[in-house]
């Protein structure tokens, strides 16, 4: 399947409300944030949503222990992030959260999603995982798309991303093994079958 297959894909889905939802789902390092961007130059009136301004912040993950487990999907959101959706879907300009990973930190109202948008592009690693309270976004796509790539790429881009932002070749391998790729594999696991997969 070709790029121009997929965006004819997508401009083939009816607007509801104005709208059509898109799911970009993946692996962290699948690429996600890129591709999405790349069908927003081409869908029609086109904006991408990303996840990643739901995480919670590194505050409440240590009150919970969890701050080694950032990116896991208990480390987000989820319920605020199902809302955001629903809110898309009824129309309407909307402002949502972003996510800084230079600072590690959620931005408020870092994004905003103009009300002639006709084409959500919301991309994220945990959008179609097939366990509650996840599951409930399934209903919520238009079209969903899958990245696929296999683990070992996804170790190496892992790797030089950590090393980008400052660890040590051994802190960046740690923290690959310990947390990303754990979550690749629930990804991988325990997602519902993707309307589009588009391998890399």
């Amino acid at each position: 399947m070709t790029f121009n297959d997929i965006i004819r894909n997508i401009e083939a889905k009816p607007l509801c409300n104005g709208r059509r939802i898109i799911a970009v789902a993946g692996a962290p390092a699948s690429g996600k944030s890129t591709f999405a961007q790349a069908l927003a130059q081409h869908a029609p009136m086109a904006c991408v949503v990303p996840m990643d301004g739901f995480h919670y912040s590194n505050e409440i993950l240590k009150a919970r222990g969890l701050l080694s487990k950032k990116g896991a999907p208990n480390t987000f959101d989820v319920e605020a992030f199902i809302a955001l959706v629903k809110a898309i879907r009824s129309g309407g300009t909307i402002e949502f959260p972003t996510f800084d990973r230079t600072k590690d930190c959620v931005v408020k109202q870092g994004g905003r999603l103009p009300a002639q948008t006709q084409t959500v592009i919301v991309e994220g690693n945990y959008l179609l995982l097939d366990n509650k309270p996840w599951s409930d976004l399934v209903r919520l796509w238009d079209l969903t798309l899958l990245l696929d790539v296999a683990i070992p790429v996804l170790r190496q881009r892992l790797i030089a991303r950590w090393l980008d932002n400052g660890h040590d070749l051994d802190a960046a391998r740690l923290r690959v093994s310990n947390n990303d790729i754990p979550n690749a594999q629930t990804i991988i696991d325990h997602s519902c079958s993707a309307d589009l997969v588009i391998k890399s």
